[in-house]
C-alpha cells in the first residue's frame, strides 16, 4: 500500500496513526517530493489528501475515515476502528464526527486565516471559529469523563481523529485549566506510540506550521 501524505496534515497524521496501530507495512510518500506529487494528482486530481492507493487490489482510496476502514477490511493488523457491538460502533462514529467536525474543522479555518495576508483576513469568521471550538470543547469535556479513551476503553477511529484535532487546536485555542479531562486525554494520546511517531517525524516541518510557537 502507498500512502500520500503532507507531514503537517491533520486528516494525514489521523492515517498515520491507524496504520502505526495497525502495523501493516506501508510506503509513505511526501507531497513534498515533485514525483510523488504528480502521482498522487494523477490517482486523485481533486487535490486532497490523504490518498491511499492498492496497487494489490488497483485501489485507490480518499476521505481519511475511508481509508481507516478500508485498511481494517483489507489489512486487519491488531487494530480495530470499530467495536464489534453495533451501538458501541455508533458511539465510536459519533466521537469520529465531533472530533473531524467541530474541533478539526474550525481549528483548519484558523490556520487558515493566519496564512492570509492581512488585508485578506475574516475577523468575523475566526470569532465564529473561536466559538464553535469553545462549544466542542465544553460538550467533549462532559463527554469524556470517565473514558480513558474518546468512546471508552479501547482505542479506536475516534481517537484517530481526536489526536491531531485536539493537539492543533490547543496550540491555537489552549484547553487550559478549564478543560481538565479534555487535557489530561490529549497527554495521554501524545504518549500513545502510533502518535508520539506521528509527533516525532512532523518536527523537520513544524516551522511552516503559523502557531508553531503558540
Amino acid at each position: 500500500m502507498i500512502l500520500y501524505y503532507h507531514p503537517l496534515s491533520s486528516y494525514c497524521w489521523k492515517v498515520l496513526i491507524a496504520f502505526h496501530e495497525n502495523g501493516v507495512s506501508f510506503t509513505a510518500k511526501m507531497l513534498e517530493d515533485g514525483a510523488a506529487a504528480a502521482e498522487w494528482q494523477a490517482l486523485w486530481p481533486i487535490g486532497k489528501f490523504p490518498v491511499l492507493h492498492d496497487p494489490a487490489r488497483n485501489a485507490t482510496v480518499g476521505e481519511a475515515g475511508i481509508i481507516i476502514e478500508y485498511l481494517a477490511q483489507h489489512e486487519p493488523g491488531t487494530f480495530h476502528p470499530f467495536p464489534a457491538d453495533p451501538d458501541a460502533a455508533l458511539d465510536v462514529r459519533l466521537m469520529d464526527r465531533l472530533f473531524d467536525n467541530y474541533v478539526m474543522t474550525p481549528m483548519q479555518a484558523l490556520v487558515a486565516d493566519r496564512l492570509r495576508p492581512e488585508g485578506q483576513r475574516d475577523p468575523y469568521g475566526v470569532a465564529q471559529a473561536r466559538d464553535m471550538l469553545g462549544k466542542a470543547y465544553a460538550m467533549l469535556e462532559r463527554r469524556m469523563a470517565g473514558r480513558t479513551w474518546a468512546a471508552g476503553d479501547s482505542f479506536t477511529l475516534a481517537d484517530c481523529a481526536a489526536a491531531p484535532a485536539l493537539f492543533y487546536a490547543d496550540r491555537i485555542v489552549p484547553l487550559g485549566d478549564g478543560h481538565p479531562i479534555l487535557s489530561a486525554y490529549l497527554k495521554r494520546l501524545e504518549a500513545r506510540p502510533s502518535f508520539a511517531r506521528v509527533l516525532k517525524d512532523k518536527q523537520p516541518w513544524w516551522h511552516m506550521f503559523p502557531f508553531a510557537d503558540g
